[in-house]
This record gives C-alpha cells, structure tokens and sequence, in this order.
C-alpha cells in the first residue's frame, strides 16, 4: 500500500533539509521535464525556496509549493542519502 502524504508531512520533510543538496526533477508537461541540482535554502509557511546554478555560474532562486510535491509536479532527492521527499 502507498503512503499516504499530507502537505503537513512534506512540509516537515522538506524543513528537514534545509541545506542539503538536492536534485530537482520539475514536469513542465507534454514530455518536458527539466533536471536540476541545488540546495534547498528555506521554507515559508506556503512555499519554499532552491538555489541552483547552471553551467555558466548564474545563481538563480527557485520558488515552489508543498502541493507542487503532493501533486507530483516536482520531485525532490535528497543527494546524499538518494531518499525522495
């Protein structure tokens, strides 16, 4: 049986790892998925935040919503014990 998550489990999930390097799996629908790694920065009562940076050393803050994640909308791995939150 799958478990059952709630926007107040994922958000303590995420909280959990403040700091951490993640990888950032976002479906932006019809096949088109972008791959990306950073360090999950901080979280807000709605929403929280990513820093990541690209090849060319721009630094860019991502914003995303716990419901992102209980949607599937985005997946988050946390890189260095590989669990998904």
């Amino acid at each position: 049986m799958a478990q059952e998550r709630t926007l107040d489990s994922i958000k303590k999930s995420v909280q959990s790892n403040i700091g951490e390097q993640v990888m950032l799996k976002v479906n932006r629908g019809r096949r088109k998925n972008v791959i990306r790694q950073g360090v999950i920065d901080d979280t807000y009562p709605n929403v929280f935040t990513i820093v990541v940076e690209d090849d060319a050393n721009n630094v860019q803050t991502l914003s995303y919503t716990y419901s992102d994640i209980l949607i599937s909308s985005i997946e988050l791995t946390v890189c260095k014990n590989n669990e998904r939150i």
